[in-house]
């Protein structure tokens, strides 16, 4: 996965390359020799583990980020007393809720480390929860990631929520700010009764297999075949 953050007064867009893990160390490291001179934000995830991480980290002048191999506070004391990661991209279901996040970030700015807000396609309650996060840490200096604009639709009263200008405002109703469309939600439940659940890991090659990270054997892009879910 690669995003491309624009920022204000004709700075250049950056780049946040994100290949899931995908890579193993060595390849990682190659990979990252080759993407050095772009205005790279952090290469997210390129190989699995922390001590994979901590090898490409040492082996590269890009900052490392992650939202695989810290997502508690254990691997966050870990990675704080031997670095593998540079920035932790916080997420609200990995890490338990607003609260927990908010800890987690006090931590990483205690020892200068860098956060970020996650994104993994979440609907508009989640992303609900990630905006308030956002709008309260005081350490965000990055971008918050975001792929609320690849859905078509939503379980929120209203609809998707909009974008003005690059950004969402952050719902200033009571709780979270959003209320569940209950009729949406009857829609999307049947419709996956019928359609089955998202296939984000699944290979069309391999009938009922599910991915198990670190993964090097991937789908045929040539093989037009359809599996039904």
């Amino acid at each position: 996965m690669t995003s491309w953050r624009s920022f204000a007064h004709g700075r250049p867009d950056s780049v946040r390359y994100d290949p899931n893990a995908a890579f193993g160390v060595e390849e990682a490291i190659r990979f990252a020799k080759g993407i050095e001179d772009l205005n790279n934000d952090y290469y997210e995830d390129p190989t699995w583990g922390l001590n994979g991480m901590r090898r490409v980290r040492e082996n590269t002048t890009m900052p490392l980020a992650t939202n695989t191999v810290v997502v508690n506070f254990e691997q966050l004391a870990t990675n704080i007393l031997n670095p593998a990661v540079d920035v932790i991209l916080l997420d609200t279901t990995f890490w338990g809720g607003i609260r927990p996040c908010v800890k987690a970030a006090g931590v990483c700015e205690t020892f200068q480390f860098g956060i970020a807000v996650h994104s993994s396609g979440e609907l508009g309650i989640q992303l609900a929860t990630m905006l308030h996060l956002g709008a309260v840490l005081p350490n965000l200096v990055f971008h918050a990631d975001a792929h609320y604009h690849q859905l078509t639709g939503d379980i929120i009263v209203g609809g998707p929520m909009r974008y003005e200008n690059g950004t969402i405002k952050v719902p200033t109703a009571p709780g979270l700010g959003v209320e569940l469309d209950r009729d949406k939600l009857g829609q999307y439940a049947d419709l996956h009764k019928t359609l089955g659940g998202y296939p984000y890991d699944r290979d069309p090659s391999r009938p009922g297999w599910f991915s198990v990270v670190p993964n090097t054997r991937w789908a045929d892009p040539s093989d037009a075949r359809v599996v039904d879910y």
